[in-house]
């Protein structure tokens, strides 16, 4: 019976690791952060569609209060959506009518060490367990059925400033999580952690000792080598085997007299082989990085005509202003190009390198940079359009001025940014845009008044959603960028709109600050 019992599970397993590899071919599922293992966020239901848009009104309503801001994409599996909110509380909502099933509530210690707010950013799934990484860097596995703890691992010690907000990634038996902490001398790595015990299984460390690949582009001698936090979800290619996960800044983010160097493999993207962590290539976007531009962004997965040639690759709109597309088998550069006003580089040499650009100084000291610290992105998820071969961002205008502060030797776990970055009297607005990703040239854009945090989602009913700076919610055309359709929310978003489909009903739900909002079309009578 034993035998039969693990048989059983091992088979069920092995079923849902398929189902996320298919991705998003089922419209009743939305099984990772992104969707898929792809990161598209891209969807192929076509139940509303820019005809019927139009009609498009409020289903029902999920509020959680004070535990906002919500960051987190829920999943959708077997018609129950989850999600967490701020400070670790779980929820599993009936999909058809946001009804509450089960709520976890984590007990945190009372000292954490938080770069920015007690947010989450979800909830990875596998069979009847959910994953979650917690702000004191656990990470915990719940039943999906009640909210139980399964197990409870600790990843890192809080002490020494390490926390945990995003959404992990579910790889065969394997669960993928990163890790927070950039602005507090941690140094980053990426976990890979038994689906059923809890057993670490490899580790990835982001910033390597001496004599290790990567470990000359740290000062000889360099009593701190840290950074390179993990702190969004990454994405996996099953032929491949390799996971690609983006790579935050050196610290301190903002001083760099202490480490002369590329400080690799800060700012970078890593593919990892997926059973042992072994780091098959990299690409390093902004070598020695001083304006806090992690690189942490979606790498998205697709294959693209480029040069007569169909090319299997990795795409990432990135916090320094850069559109890159690269080969995801070898890290070959295809296309580099900005996609914001950048004003430290505008071109990159054979090599893959940025080619740097005299900087202004300001009469007080400072120095003018375009994009500003919080990047031409930022945690914002893009989507892509397979058909059209489009790459929709929400991109982020505007520069910033910076003040250097050196700090010296500093202790792990104590906050350091080692400066200052101000805003600048430069033009500042946001917009949607759709980036042709074969070229990384602009299509068109929706442009709003100040930059905005919400992430996109597209659909093959030829829609892009996403929401301004304010609480307006928008279906766009993918063809062109009008507005066909929108909605006031009463609140901002910081999160991604998703999507799914029950008997027939096709739903878009929005997290936005303090509430789940599910739109559809009026139901048949």
């Amino acid at each position: 019976m034993a035998a039969l019992l693990l048989a059983a599970l091992l088979a069920a397993a092995c079923g849902f690791q398929r189902q996320i590899e298919r991705g998003l071919d089922r419209a009743d599922q939305w099984l990772t952060y992104s969707g898929d293992y792809t990161g598209r966020r891209h969807s192929p239901l076509t139940g509303i569609t820019r005809v019927n848009v139009p009609g498009l009104q409020e289903a029902w309503t999920f509020p959680v209060g004070d535990l906002a801001p919500l960051e987190a994409t829920p999943l959708l599996y077997e018609n129950t959506l989850y999600f967490t909110a701020a400070l670790n509380v779980a929820f599993a909502v009936d999909a058809r009518t946001g009804r509450q099933i089960w709520r976890y509530d984590r007990q945190l210690p009372d000292v954490l060490n938080l770069c920015c707010n007690a947010s989450n950013r979800g909830l990875a799934i596998r069979g009847d367990r959910l994953f979650m990484e917690t702000l004191d860097a656990h990470l915990v596995a719940l039943d999906r059925h009640t909210g139980a703890v399964v197990f409870d691992i600790p990843m890192a010690d809080v002490a020494d400033g390490y926390s945990g907000n995003s959404a992990p990634l579910v790889v065969g038996d394997l669960v993928i999580a990163g890790i927070s902490g950039g602005e507090f001398v941690a140094r980053g790595f990426i976990d890979a952690y038994d689906a059923d015990t809890g057993e670490r299984r490899w580790r990835f460390w982001t910033v390597p000792n001496a004599g290790e690949r990567g470990g000359n582009t740290w000062p000889r001698g360099a009593a701190v080598r840290a950074g390179g936090p993990t702190w969004l979800t990454g994405t996996y290619d099953p032929a491949l085997h390799l996971l690609y996960w983006g790579v935050g800044n050196p610290s301190p983010p903002l001083d760099g007299s202490g480490r002369a160097g590329d400080n690799l493999f800060t700012n970078s993207i890593v593919a990892l082989d997926a059973t042992t962590g072994a780091l098959r290539w990299f690409y390093q976007f902004s070598p020695h990085d001083t304006h806090d531009w992690d690189s942490n962004q979606i790498p998205v997965l697709a294959d693209l005509t480029i040069g007569g040639r169909v090319r299997h690759v990795v795409m990432l709109a990135n916090r320094n202003g850069f559109f890159y597309v690269l080969d995801r088998a070898t890290g070959e550069r295809l296309v580099a190009t900005p996609f914001v006003h950048t004003t430290w580089a505008t071109d990159v040499d054979a090599e893959g390198r940025p080619m740097p650009l005299p900087l202004p100084a300001t009469p007080d000291g400072g120095t003018l940079v375009c994009p500003d610290d919080v990047g031409g992105t930022n945690f914002m998820s893009p989507s892509f359009d397979p058909d059209r071969s489009l790459f929709f961002v929400t991109a982020r205008e505007g520069c910033g001025v910076f003040y250097t502060n050196p700090v010296g030797a500093v202790a792990r776990g104590v906050r350091t940014m080692g400066g200052v970055a101000a805003g600048s009297d430069e033009p500042h607005y946001g917009a949607l845009r759709a980036i042709d990703a074969r070229t990384g040239a602009m299509r068109w854009q929706v442009r709003y008044a100040n930059p905005g945090w919400t992430g996109v989602l597209s659909t093959a009913g030829g829609l892009v959603f996403t929401s301004d700076d304010r609480d307006r919610f928008m279906a766009i055309d993918a063809d062109n960028g009008r507005v066909l359709w929108d909605a006031h929310i009463g609140e901002n978003v910081h999160a991604s709109p998703m999507t799914y489909a029950i008997d027939g009903r096709h739903y878009v739900v929005l997290p936005s600050f303090a509430k789940l909002t599910a739109f559809a079309l009026p139901a048949a009578r």
